[in-house]
């Protein structure tokens, strides 16, 4: 196909996007197999659709962004940077450079401003603070997004005379359910999912958890997400307290009632 009938091709697959995971994977893989050929271009249509669809297929081209670039970085890992035509140098992460380019500018298109961006907002915050905890995009870029999401919801809350409001239809209203379902399913999923190393230069297997870092901070790239995922948490839990010395108490009195039980176990000593 020429980059016209591509380009023709791709954009009626982003009009007929839905939630589904089917829907998302055809798209995902149309997008990668034309990158060399046509990677700008496809992403000029994303941009474009972003912008022009309606309240809810922007939300599916935003999950499709998701797996867009899960999928970029795999193929990063395990072919390295793919040169474009008409461009001098290769791309190094595929599509997620244009994501991180052009961050704020898909935020805005899909979560506009006033109350049509609503329900968008919570589903579209979930997406950036995922991408920013496992280092998909830049974290400042991420933020600046974050930002916008920040002031459309305080907008939101200042009071205003009648705001225009355009109620969606009812097939819309219930499509949309349906489709929240399934992308909620698809985010329960994820979180039990093992994390993939996006090094280029490991061809092992996945490693499961370790005490020790795998990686250090200084490895960029190389960096696996294991490790990133753990520091976050370590960044975000607090300190041992009296609260966590009285829920061990509550549970170490549910487990020996009676301060000992018929294998002559003892207590756990707290002191």
């Amino acid at each position: 196909m020429d980059p016209f009938e591509v380009r023709m091709q791709f954009l009626t697959l982003l009009r007929r996007l839905s939630a589904s995971q089917q829907s998302i994977q055809k798209v995902v893989g149309y997008a990668l197999k034309y990158f060399a050929k046509c990677g700008e271009d496809l992403w000029d249509c994303i941009v474009e659709e972003s912008e022009k669809g309606s309240i809810n297929n922007r939300i599916n081209i935003l999950y499709f962004l998701d797996s867009l670039c899960e999928a970029s970085l795999l193929v990063k890992s395990q072919h390295g940077p793919i040169r474009q035509e008409g461009h001098a140098t290769p791309s190094t992460s595929i599509y997620v450079d244009y994501v991180s380019r052009d961050l704020s500018k898909i935020v805005e298109h899909v979560v506009p401003e006033g109350r049509q961006g609503l329900p968008n907002l919570m589903s579209t915050k979930q997406i950036l603070e995922s991408w920013r905890s496992k280092r998909v995009v830049d974290p400042q870029k991420v933020d600046e997004a974050i930002a916008i999401l920040d002031g459309r919801k305080a907008s939101l809350e200042e009071p205003a005379e009648a705001r225009p409001s355009n109620p969606l239809p009812r097939q819309e209203i219930f499509k949309r359910i349906e489709e929240d379902r399934e992308r909620h399913k698809r985010l329960r999923e994820r979180r039990w999912v093992q994390p993939v190393s996006h090094s280029p230069h490991s061809h092992h297997p996945p490693l499961l958890a370790s005490f020790l870092p795998l990686t250090d901070d200084g490895d960029g790239e190389e960096e696996l997400t294991l490790d990133i995922e753990f520091e976050n948490d370590w960044e975000t839990t607090s300190d041992w307290n009296e609260d966590d010395d009285e829920a061990a108490l509550e549970e170490n009195a549910l487990c020996f009632p009676n301060g000992n039980n018929d294998d002559g176990e003892q207590p756990m000593d707290l002191s």
